[in-house]
């Protein structure tokens, strides 16, 4: 059992989930540089997002049980994170079925463009799916299957909501407060 694996244990042990839902959580919050997280598992009630300070939501949204051990968790994996006590050249490698470590491709879906590297976020949301690239500043939205790319400016994006009703309108939060998609300009 490598020191990933025992440290994955022992939060899922004191925050009673499942060391999958560790793994994920870990997978995602690496990919959100230790501040933010989205991503989906059965023992957080589905989509979870969370984000260092304080912004927490479960799929089961009036569980507080269920929050707290997502906030328990997640704040365990960003100070490990933060400390340097995980590998974090392993941390976003999830088993596969017969048991090799390999990347694990975000949601399932295509890649993201290598010109844009790493997403510092990225996530999935009622079939369409979203990453942002703060060193080209650009956030790509995928809405079946076709991509449209938004120029962000100053914005460093940090979550996403959608609007629950028959409409598709997304918004994101930076440091600058809400950000709509219809306030970006999209790139050719």
């Amino acid at each position: 059992m490598s020191h990933n694996d025992e440290l994955i244990a022992t939060i899922a042990d004191k925050r009673g989930v499942s060391a999958d839902a560790v793994t994920t959580a870990l997978a995602a919050l690496t990919r959100g540089n230790g501040t933010m997280a989205q991503f989906s598992h059965a023992d957080f009630g589905g989509m979870t997002q969370w984000s260092k300070g304080g912004m927490s939501m479960v799929g089961d949204m009036f569980n507080s049980g269920m929050k707290a051990k997502l906030d328990g968790v997640m704040s365990d994996l960003a100070a490990a994170l933060q400390s340097g006590k995980i590998e974090q050249a392993q941390s976003d490698k999830r088993p596969s079925a017969d048991g090799d470590a390999s990347p694990k491709a975000d949601h399932g879906g295509p890649e993201w463009p290598e010109e844009f590297g790493s997403p510092s976020s990225s996530g999935s949301q009622n079939n369409m799916r979203y990453a942002f690239f703060p060193q080209k500043q650009r956030l790509i939205i995928e809405d079946g299957g076709k991509r449209t790319v938004y120029d962000t400016g100053t914005h460093a994006i940090s979550g996403v909501s959608q609007q629950q009703s028959s409409g598709r309108d997304l918004s994101f939060t930076s440091q600058h407060g809400l950000v709509r998609l219809a306030d970006l300009k999209t790139v050719a």
